[in-house]
């Protein structure tokens, strides 16, 4: 096999791409504006070059061999870092100076981040700053194919542990709130057990606040609430608690400003579960851009004050 650095083209990673994100070989060929038997033959060429395949040939499709996925994350790495190096090329040619993308469980971080970014902006007013709020598995998705250069938020698969550095911020605080004037309002609650009969609204089963909800019913021997509606959004889960009975558990820093404010209230519950911590992620061996780092200072210093407060 010849070296590979020489042999493999841009075209190859689009390829690769195109197969794992269609999962077909017309569907592939057409994002690409190529014709189905080109790509075979490319494919075909490139798997005889690596010496193994790198999909399933299917009947319904095609999906990547145990080699493939490393083939397809690679792709998804080199071409994230060239659409990053695009973007920022052209902001720096309009005057600008630069682009800073970051990854952040807003759930849990609001603050934080945002008094970090804005630090930023007052250091450098011509920076682009781009914010993607996900949950921790999609940012670190993010920070892995290098759409984002650097993420805030916490391990969400064991496999995340060998390519990232994890700098730990602090502890998540959780609430359980209801709409002020609730039935529940200033009553002691006796842990979960007494809440399992109350309408909840909850957040999607892969969220980490959602899981720990989870293992604590189960821990008292009680299956979730069957009373519920579910959302994937924190702005719609607020309303939603205001017009109704329901109750949520929530990040504290997501809801303190609606409890200061008057529109939701704390309940008092005994042995309320607790989530893991976040921190900083970065990409392993890979040395952080000058805007990146001082980021990451900004994060260090304001998290700083909010845990010392």
């Amino acid at each position: 096999m010849r070296d590979l650095s020489k042999y493999l083209k841009f075209r190859h990673l689009l390829l690769i791409r195109a197969l794992a994100d269609y999962g077909t070989m017309h569907a592939a060929s057409r994002a690409l504006n190529m014709t189905q038997s080109t790509m075979s033959k490319m494919l075909a060429d490139l798997e005889a070059e690596l010496g193994t395949p790198l999909f399933h040939r299917e009947p319904r499709g095609m999906s990547p061999t145990g080699q493939g996925l490393f083939a397809v994350r690679f792709a998804a790495q080199m071409l994230g870092h060239l659409d990053r190096f695009t973007e920022e090329f052209r902001a720096q040619q309009l005057g600008g100076a630069g682009l800073l993308v970051i990854g952040a469980i807003m759930g849990a971080a609001p603050d934080l981040v945002a008094r970090a970014v804005s630090d930023m902006k007052r250091h450098y007013p011509l920076l682009s700053v781009r914010l993607m709020g996900e949950t921790s598995d999609q940012i670190l998705e993010l920070l892995e194919n290098g759409s984002v250069d650097l993420a805030v938020g916490r391990f969400s698969a064991p496999r995340y542990r060998t390519i990232f550095d994890f700098e730990p911020l602090a502890l998540e605080p959780l609430a359980l709130v209801a709409r002020k004037g609730h039935a529940l309002s200033g009553k002691r609650i006796e842990g979960l057990r007494a809440l399992a009969d109350v309408p909840w609204v909850l957040q999607p089963a892969l969220n980490p606040t959602r899981a720990v909800l989870e293992t604590a019913f189960n821990e008292v021997g009680l299956p979730m609430p069957r009373n519920q509606v579910e959302s994937v959004s924190v702005f719609a889960i607020l309303h939603l608690l205001q017009s109704s009975d329901a109750v949520a558990l929530l990040p504290l820093s997501v809801v303190a400003d609606h409890i200061r404010g008057g529109l939701l209230e704390q309940l008092l519950v005994e042995r309320l579960p607790a989530v893991p911590g976040f921190g900083i992620l970065t990409r392993r061996d890979e040395e952080l851009g000058p805007r990146t780092d001082h980021f990451r200072t900004f994060l260090r210093r304001r998290n700083a004050e909010l845990t010392s407060s």
